[in-house]
């Protein structure tokens, strides 16, 4: 097992998918739930983002290929998807989501596109591409479970954050991570449309 390979796969994917930057976007997506709806919110998503990264990261690259989808043309499209939930938090509309009840935020927006978005599936795909052994590929499944458990740490105890903010400082946060996620998701887009134009 490829110590470096490990390090490596562990701290690219934690940056890439930001615990404690979720956070904002986790307290507000979930306002007006209890404590224990919360964290099992968190713990669903979390499950969720895992079981997506991990069937990227063993047939990925094959389900792309299959589909005829590139990595730039899944960049846009989660940049898209992005953009939406930023518009929602600035709008304030993000309230339509909880306030449906078929409808679960942990799948989405929580567990994709924000946890197992474009960059974090890209990420899996570009470490799974570097495998070459059983070790490294156990190796792999390891540090995805493990950034999985740190995120939902995290998540889990973001919850009594929101005492402290109370429901002012929830609706500022959500304009504030709104315009920021706003700008990463067409940031994503943008690449993805650079790449895919120099690809092709």
């Amino acid at each position: 097992m490829d110590t470096k390979f490990l390090v490596e796969s562990f701290v690219t994917l934690v940056v890439i998918t930001d615990p404690i930057g979720n956070v904002p976007t986790f307290l507000v997506v979930t306002q007006g739930k209890g404590t224990k709806a919360r964290q099992r919110l968190a713990l669903e998503a979390v499950l969720v983002a895992t079981a997506v990264l991990a069937v990227f990261a063993g047939f990925g690259r094959e389900i792309l290929s299959y589909l005829g989808i590139s990595l730039p043309a899944l960049q846009v499209s989660g940049g898209l998807l992005l953009l939406i939930v930023a518009l929602q938090l600035l709008t304030g509309k993000q309230a339509e989501l909880t306030a449906q009840s078929k409808v679960n935020v942990a799948l989405v927006p929580l567990a994709t596109p924000l946890i197992a978005g474009p960059g974090a599936i890209a990420t899996v795909l570009v470490f799974a591409g570097e495998v070459h052994s059983v070790g490294n590929a156990l190796g792999l499944g390891v540090v995805i479970v493990v950034v999985m458990v740190v995120l939902l740490v995290v998540l889990r105890f973001s919850v009594h954050l929101s005492r402290l903010l109370r429901e002012g400082g929830i609706e500022l946060l959500s304009r504030v991570f709104g315009l920021l996620l706003a700008a990463i998701a067409v940031q994503l887009a943008a690449s993805g449309v650079l790449a895919f134009a120099h690809g092709h």
